[in-house]
């Protein structure tokens, strides 16, 4: 059996990861892209994508030679044989996995195993979560037997939201299977459509963990410079102009402090530790680092109003404009973003607060956050501006009007013209 020729293959979820995957594949075999929203599937097939992720002519291509096939109608399950998952593996309100939606695709793609089927994981997880909490679901509604009738694989995602350099065929891929023989069979998948090539991890296990510590290396690395960020500010010298002066070092980690959200460095930590407490071991530079990071929003709101109110300002009635929603630069991708960590805190010391992004959706911004974002941004006087943000489209901004008005301007990611600003982080 080879999976270049054991038919088609289903990429269940087709959000930041699943659509450019889908893409990729349908460009050299039979995919189906399946997703339950039929929104989603109606939009696609319409050549719109609000991810901004993929590449629209290729879109058009792949479903013009019927090499996608999208589908929000778990009958056209039956038939496939490689079924590939890359549904959101977020968490709860306690901190915890929240295994729901991988556990539903789960269940919807046993109904259709036949004998010879390999189902391979994208979505992040915490180590042992394929084979110890998919795997038994599958066998549940499958009444298949794992690793005689049907197998399974592992190739974390990738895909780093906004970013057009280093996209989907451009990172090493790392792969696993739950035999040697399928390892090497979902490596040679992923190989035909990876340029930069693949790392075949021994067992399932490892890969699931190299996805889980890319991240939670990235969170701790920035906590760290996010904690200098915090004592600077009490030593009243600016944390850029310390990191520059440290960065003359040839091995100096150029780390930047900033709000750490998102659907990855914000989430995966906490499936590690998860794992981590499970097996008896508290992990305290995982979890210390998380903490620090969650408060970032909380200092930076609580450093406006401070500022504020040095200058004597009233805070009850007073305005502030946050510039941007989205997690990161340049993506409408608003999940986990902390910046409503600033709006909440802001709102609660009485101020009006108004926030403009350029690339978030504003009925997605108001359908999970509760409130409608700026269209435009309008002449009205602002006692602050916060840059949250670095969106491309925010240098071009006069910040000189502001400044003209006596507006305190508040930078968290040392993005515009230094005497423009009042702080920075």
């Amino acid at each position: 059996m080879s999976l270049l020729s054991s038919g088609r293959i289903a990429v269940i979820g087709l959000g930041y990861v699943g659509l450019p995957l889908a893409i990729e594949f349908a460009k050299k075999f039979d995919v189906l892209g399946f997703d339950t929203n039929a929104s989603r599937i109606i939009d696609l097939q319409n050549g719109t994508d609000k991810t901004k992720e993929a590449d629209l002519s290729d879109l058009a291509a792949v479903i013009e030679t019927k090499g996608l096939c999208l589908s929000a109608d778990e009958a056209d399950l039956l038939g496939c044989s490689v079924y590939i998952v890359t549904v959101p593996t977020p968490i709860d309100q306690y901190k915890q996995p929240d295994l729901k939606p991988l556990l539903a695709a789960t269940k919807q793609i046993a109904k259709y195993l036949v004998p010879g089927d390999v189902v391979i994981y994208e979505s992040t997880v915490y180590p042992g979560c394929t084979e110890e909490d998919c795997v038994p679901v599958l066998e549940k509604y499958s009444g298949l037997q794992f690793n005689k009738d049907f197998f399974c694989g592992y190739s974390p995602e990738r895909i780093n939201p906004g970013d057009k350099v280093n996209t989907l065929t451009k990172i090493k891929k790392v792969t696993s299977g739950s035999t040697p023989e399928i390892a090497e069979q979902v490596d040679v998948l992923y190989k035909s459509i990876i340029t930069a090539g693949t790392h075949k991890a021994p067992s399932i296990k490892v890969a699931e963990a190299s996805k889980a510590i890319e991240n939670a290396q990235r969170d701790v690395n920035i906590s760290f410079v996010n904690e200098l960020a915090l004592i600077f500010d009490k030593l009243n010298i600016d944390t850029t102009d310390v990191l520059e002066a440290a960065a003359t070092k040839w091995n100096f980690l150029p780390y930047k402090p900033g709000l750490v959200g998102g659907h990855c460095i914000g989430v995966d930590p906490y499936y590690l530790a998860y794992k981590s407490n499970a097996l008896g071991y508290n992990p305290q530079v995982i979890l210390s680092g998380r903490q620090v990071n969650e408060n970032m929003g909380v200092f930076v709101a609580g450093k406006v109003v401070k500022m504020l109110i040095a200058r004597g300002t009233v805070m009850k009635g007073s305005r502030a404009l946050i510039l941007g929603f989205a997690f990161k630069e340049n993506c409408p991708d608003i999940r986990n973003t902390r910046v409503i960590d600033i709006y909440t805190e802001l709102q609660q010391f009485g101020m009006e607060v108004e926030v403009y992004d350029p690339w978030a959706n504003a009925e997605e911004v108001e359908r999970e956050y509760g409130f409608r974002l700026l269209e435009a941004l309008s002449a009205n006087d602002y006692d602050t501006v916060v840059i949250a943000v670095s969106h491309r489209q925010f240098l071009e901004l006069d910040y000189q009007q502001y400044r003209d008005q006596g507006t305190l301007i508040f930078d968290t990611k040392s993005f515009i013209q230094r005497d423009l600003v009042d702080m920075r982080l």
